[in-house]
């Protein structure tokens, strides 16, 4: 049986990546300070109690271990310079210590405007946040291990949404978890087209990758395509869908308030330092992926979306209100060169 440590299996990511491993029939250890207070009955993992930024934890936990996955994060956005890089540098520890392989969720971090608007996982990267030059650090560290026998897997992709995402701009921009859609916000500005991932796709994705074994480089780098929203427009559109609203517009996020509250609350900080996302498209090619695996897995937006609003409460389960036919969304392939989205990883 294969065994993998989940870093972040309370996550939106760590998590749906965690129970697609179990369900694959791999052993799953799960790393928690508190593992009393989030082990569930029946989720067939193993929780051990234990820090990430304790490196004889981690390194104990993935002992007989072939892959840990990296996905955690200093909950509420706090001391990102102090913590992200000690947490690497542990897993990294404990991957040459068992010989496993690391999976590390990618972001658009890492990539400033320079290299906009068509993005590939060897487009310069210059970032302008304090968010972006640290993940630029993490994944040089991954790729100098690899030169010393460490392997890892990066998958970047676009905005994550999804039924247990967490933290999110679907959830936080877009609509308000646990009730019903009555308006919509909008973080796009007019016209400009965005790049969304639809997380269980994201899990696949990084699963198919990972049973590929030694066919991946040393240091693995791959981007998905997911949903391609042209004109920022097709979002919005898909949740009046699913609400059974398919009038129901959108009105512009309110920037003003992230600029006012950025002082006093993190999370408003961190919006609005990612604001250059959203004002100039990007688009990620995923050519190298399609050449790895030969599709995408790729779920119909619809679907993804009403899957996404019964899972932060704002639908109930199996509510499916007809609607007129969805836009089409630009066909599961490599994208071409031209106008992108601006994204936003976790």
């Amino acid at each position: 049986m294969k065994q993998a440590l989940v870093l972040g299996a309370t996550g939106g990511i760590g998590g749906e990546v965690a129970r697609l491993l179990v369900a694959r029939g791999w052993k799953v250890k799960a790393l928690h300070r508190a593992p009393e207070k989030v082990a569930q009955a029946g989720d067939g993992m193993e929780w051990l109690s234990g820090d990430a930024m304790e490196r004889d934890d981690v390194v104990n936990a993935a002992r007989g271990v072939q892959l840990i996955v990296h996905a955690v994060n200093p909950p509420g956005y706090r001391n990102w310079r102090t913590l992200v890089l000690p947490m690497l540098d542990n897993t990294v520890a404990a991957a040459r210590d068992s010989g496993a392989r690391i999976l590390l969720p990618g972001t658009v971090y890492n990539y400033g405007p320079d290299a906009f608007p068509n993005l590939h996982e060897d487009s310069p990267q210059h970032p302008v946040t304090r968010k972006g030059a640290i993940r630029v650090e993490l994944e040089a560290r991954l790729k100098a291990a690899s030169q010393d026998g460490v392997r890892s897997l990066i998958v970047r992709a676009g905005d994550f949404f999804g039924p247990k995402a967490g933290n999110s701009w679907f959830a936080q921009g877009l609509v308000k978890p646990g009730k019903p859609v009555e308006a919509i916000s909008n973080p796009s500005a007019p016209g400009v087209g965005h790049q969304w991932a639809y997380l269980p796709d994201v899990a696949e994705t990084m699963l198919r990758l990972v049973e590929r074994g030694d066919a991946l480089p040393a240091f693995a780098c791959y981007q998905m395509q997911g949903h391609w929203d042209a004109d920022g427009t097709q979002m919005v559109a898909a949740i009046a869908r699913a609400v059974g609203k398919p009038g129901l517009k959108s009105r512009a996020f309110p920037w003003w308030l992230t600029t006012l509250a950025a002082p006093f609350v993190p999370v408003f900080r961190e919006l609005r330092e990612m604001r250059y996302l959203w004002r100039k498209p990007i688009r990620m090619s995923n050519a190298r992926l399609l050449a790895a695996l030969g599709r995408e897995p790729h779920t119909l937006l619809d679907e993804a979306v009403r899957r996404t609003l019964e899972g932060l409460g704002c639908l109930p389960a199996g509510d499916q209100p007809k609607a007129s036919a969805p836009k089409p969304m630009t066909p599961n392939a490599a994208a071409p060169a031209a106008d992108g989205a601006s994204l936003r990883g976790q």
